[in-house]
């Protein structure tokens, strides 16, 4: 229901969406993923796509382990990686006759105002020659200091910025449990988070990911910046096939419920 009002929709994909554990690239999903962004743009709905997965193709490429790298090195990879990234998705998307442009952002990017801004003007300019903007974060240049380290809170902070109606964050996992479900088999999906206590923040416990870099604690610090910018998050399985769809027809998943409007949030402007 939520998904279906928004008009500007952020859709964030980690690294193991894109390529598995044995380094190969889940390109069946993908295509079916490409569908669902048609289905979105054909509702005449705005679509930004978060994507990690520089660095984890950067190293497939160079036949590296992500594990092995200092930050340097990663830069490069980075680099590397971007390139193979964006073919990726433009071979891919290109079959649905989607058109993509792409973004690098740094934290500075999304914390000065004039630099926000704009960003804003650019997606907004995109939005009209009907493109879809793929955002990731600018590692080739970005340090430990400067960095955000996760595309989750990047992502809110994009839905923040393109003032967007709902962020997607699309996971391993069907959404926030009451405990970890992958130890523990009678953890109950908590289907909608108003606010979030200390009780929320603790059972967000690090998930395991051989490609990501963020868990389910980056994903709550991400609700925090969407609940104060007036927009809804939702965290949801996209290992699924169509997870999009998915989230559509109501399958499992963890909704976040915006704490103020997004007009009183856009006079905040940023936090």
């Amino acid at each position: 229901m939520y998904l279906k009002k928004s008009k500007t929709i952020v859709i964030k994909i980690g690294s193991s969406l894109i390529i598995d554990q044995n380094k190969k690239i889940r390109k069946k999903w993908l295509t079916e993923f490409a569908k669902d962004i048609k289905d979105l743009l054909k509702q005449k709905k705005n679509v930004i796509l978060v994507s990690s997965g520089a660095i984890a193709l950067g190293c497939k490429k160079l036949n590296l382990s992500k594990q092995n790298i200092k930050l340097d090195k990663s830069q490069a990879v980075a680099s590397i990686g971007q390139i193979e990234l964006m073919n990726l998705f433009n071979k891919i998307f290109s079959t649905k006759k989607i058109n993509l442009s792409q973004i690098l952002l740094t934290l500075e990017d999304t914390e000065q105002r004039r630099r926000a801004i704009n960003a804003k003007r650019t997606f907004e300019n995109l939005f009209e020659l009907g493109f879809v903007p793929v955002v990731n974060e600018n590692d080739s240049i970005a340090t430990t200091e400067i960095k955000y380290g996760d595309n989750d809170r990047l992502a809110s902070r994009v839905a923040q910025i393109s003032s967007a109606d709902c962020l997607v964050l699309l996971s391993d996992v069907d959404g926030l449990y009451t405990q970890n479900p992958k130890l523990f088999k009678n953890s109950q999906l908590i289907k909608e988070i108003k606010n979030i206590d200390l009780d929320i923040e603790k059972i967000a416990t690090k998930s395991i990911s051989v490609h990501g870099t963020g868990g389910m604690k980056t994903k709550i610090e991400a609700a925090k910046i969407c609940q104060l910018s007036g927009c809804m998050m939702v965290i949801a399985n996209g290992l699924l096939e169509r997870p999009i769809k998915k989230i559509i027809e109501k399958n499992k998943c963890t909704w976040f419920l915006p704490k103020i409007s997004k007009l009183d949030a856009r006079k905040k402007w940023i936090i």
